[in-house]
């Protein structure tokens, strides 16, 4: 998987950047032909205090999106990759429950 990381306006540490391609290459054993990950880090506009992280998830024929903000970079980060999951966990049983419907039809 090609995971591409956008830090908007600022410079992002590396251990944060480690951080955020780990847990991003964590969410292949959720499923297995994810394409391509683009994450973007970035502050809110008024005040430098909410960080937001938005993470956007490529599989093969639809693109998750997961969007969250917090006052530390690591907890905004561990949002957005638990709605991810979610996402990745509701797509895979849509998938599976069709393909079983299917075989069962027939």
């Amino acid at each position: 998987m090609k995971t591409n990381i956008t830090a908007r306006h600022f410079k992002a540490h590396e251990t944060l950047t480690d951080y955020l391609v780990q847990e991003i290459n964590s969410l292949e054993k959720y499923h297995a032909n994810i394409i391509h990950a683009d994450a973007i880090l970035s502050f809110e506009k008024a005040t430098n205090s909410v960080k937001i992280c938005e993470i956007l998830l490529k599989i093969n024929d639809k693109t998750l999106t997961a969007k969250e903000s917090s006052d530390d970079f690591v907890k905004s980060i561990d949002k957005a990759v638990e709605k991810i999951q979610t996402q990745l966990l509701k797509h895979k049983d849509k998938i599976t429950d069709r393909k079983g419907a299917k075989a069962l039809k027939q």
